[in-house]
């Protein structure tokens, strides 16, 4: 029965949906005991890309992406990437007949922050506000597209 009331409220749209506040940044994560040579922004494109495999001690990249319809993404993608993650395709189809595939995708920001806590090598982002000691965050993503390596001033919903 409650199956059946919750599949009622998704067809009607009033379950929650995931979302980034307008001016809330996003934070470019790695696994809290990463020591490696952080990247630049050039280098997360490529990693994302999957043209950059390795860090620099050897360790395989495990790059991973939110669901391609989360506005961290789409954020994400638009700023790193600059393309939206639909635009996306035609490359990975590409890149998939010469053996590269796509980053992993988890389905939630807590996914997210599972994923890399557990993970070496791994590089991923979230929200500010989901970020928290499992990770560590290396660069910041402010809803106008400034990155930078400080933490902003993050103003969270108390939940």
């Amino acid at each position: 029965m409650r199956f059946a009331i919750l599949i009622l409220l998704a067809a009607a749209g009033l379950l929650p949906v995931p979302a980034v506040a307008a001016d809330e940044p996003l934070a470019v994560i790695v696994p809290r005991h990463f020591s490696g040579r952080e990247p630049n922004v050039q280098e997360l494109a490529l990693i994302f890309k999957r043209k950059k495999l390795a860090w620099d001690d050897g360790m395989r990249i495990q790059a991973v992406n939110l669901p391609s319809d989360h506005p961290a993404r789409r954020l994400f993608s638009q700023r790193i990437l600059k393309s939206a993650p639909e635009a996306q395709t035609q490359y990975w189809n590409a890149m998939y007949f010469q053996g590269v595939f796509p980053p992993h995708v988890v389905a939630s920001p807590e996914a997210m922050l599972r994923y890399i806590a557990e993970t070496s090598g791994a590089i991923g982002y979230v929200p500010g506000c989901k970020l928290d000691a499992r990770v560590k965050a290396i660069l910041w993503i402010d809803a106008s597209g400034a990155i930078s390596e400080s933490s902003p001033p993050l103003e969270c919903p108390q939940d």
